[in-house]
C-alpha cells in the first residue's frame, strides 16, 4: 500500500517540513518523514523525482497531492520571486526546496497558538501531547488531530497534561469559536486578506503574526506574510524601503525563503544592527 508522485520538482522533505510551518513529522534516519495529515497517516521519502507515501491509500492521492502543492509550479513562482530583487534571488536559490504545505486550517489555528513564545521542539512537544490525550487514534502509535468539537467540550485545567501553560484558555477559545461557527475557517480562504485576519483575531490570543501564519499555513493564503521579531529585521538589513506586498501574490513562497536564508545568514542580518 502507498502512493507514489513522479516528477516531482523543487520539494525536498527535510526544508519544507522541519521549518517551522508545521509540527507533526517526524524524521527518520534515511531521510524519510512519518507523521499524520488530516487522520491519515503516512511514511514520507524521495527517491530522485518521484515522492513516495508509504502506507497511504491511493484513494486519499488528491489530499496528499494538494498536502504538497504538488499542483503549483515552484521553479516559475522562483523566477518571478527573483525578479522583484536579487537578495530574494540569491535567497530562493538558497532553498529551492521549500513549498507551502496545505495543511487542516484548525490544526494550523491550534498550533500556531501553541507556537507563542516557543520553540519548534517544544511546540511539537505540546502538540503531541494534545493528539494522543484527545486525538482519535490511528494505528499503534499515532493519534489525528482532535476536532474543535472534541476540545470546545473541555476546560483550560482539562489540558493540564500537554503543558501549554497560559495558552490552555486560548486553545478552548479558539475551539469554541471554531465549533459554534463564530470564526468559520472555510469563509476565510476567499475573505479580503485584511477581514479574514480581523475575524481570527476575534479570538482570544489571536495577534497578528498568529493570523498571518493561520493565514498562510492553514489556508494556503499565499500573500499571507508573517513577521517576527527576526523577520522584521530581516526586512530591515536584507531588503530596506521593501513592504511584504511588494513581494506580490506569492509573499508567503518568499517569506520562507527570506526566513531560511537569513537563519542561515545571522551574520547578514546582525551585522548591520
Amino acid at each position: 500500500m502507498g502512493i507514489v508522485f513522479e516528477n516531482v520538482r523543487d520539494l525536498d522533505l527535510r526544508e519544507t517540513l522541519d521549518c517551522g510551518q508545521c509540527f507533526r513529522w517526524k524524521a527518520s534516519d534515511d531521510g524519510g518523514f512519518e507523521g499524520v495529515v488530516q487522520g491519515r497517516s503516512a511514511r514520507v521519502r524521495m527517491e530522485n523525482d518521484k515522492l513516495i507515501l508509504d502506507g497511504a491509500e491511493e484513494a486519499d492521492r488528491a489530499m496528499w497531492f494538494d498536502y504538497f502543492d504538488l499542483g503549483l509550479d515552484y521553479g516559475a513562482v522562483k523566477e518571478e520571486l527573483s525578479a522583484i530583487h536579487p537578495t530574494l534571488a540569491e535567497a530562493a536559490c538558497y532553498a529551492p526546496g521549500i513549498r507551502i504545505l496545505n495543511q487542516e486550517p484548525f490544526e494550523a489555528l491550534i498550533s500556531f497558538i501553541i507556537s507563542q513564545n516557543n520553540n519548534i521542539k517544544r511546540i511539537a512537544g505540546i502538540v503531541d501531547r494534545l493528539c494522543e490525550h484527545f486525538g482519535e487514534r490511528i494505528g499503534e502509535t499515532l493519534y489525528a488531530f482532535p476536532t474543535a468539537e472534541r476540545l470546545a467540550a473541555l476546560s483550560p485545567d482539562d489540558l493540564a497534561p500537554i503543558r501549554a501553560g497560559f495558552r490552555h484558555r486560548y486553545i478552548i477559545d479558539a475551539a469554541q469559536k471554531v465549533a459554534d461557527g463564530t470564526v468559520d475557517l472555510e469563509s476565510l480562504r476567499t475573505l479580503p486578506y485584511d477581514e479574514a485576519k480581523a475575524r481570527l483575531m476575534q479570538i482570544t490570543g489571536v495577534g497578528v503574526k498568529v493570523a498571518d501564519c493561520v493565514l498562510l499555513y492553514g489556508l494556503h493564503r499565499l500573500d499571507g506574510f508573517p513577521l517576527d521579531v527576526w523577520m522584521k529585521r530581516a526586512m530591515a538589513v536584507l531588503f530596506p524601503g521593501l513592504e511584504p506586498s511588494d513581494f506580490g501574490r506569492y509573499a508567503g513562497i518568499a517569506q520562507q525563503y527570506i526566513f531560511h536564508y537569513s537563519r542561515m545568514h545571522p551574520n547578514l542580518v546582525i551585522s548591520d544592527q
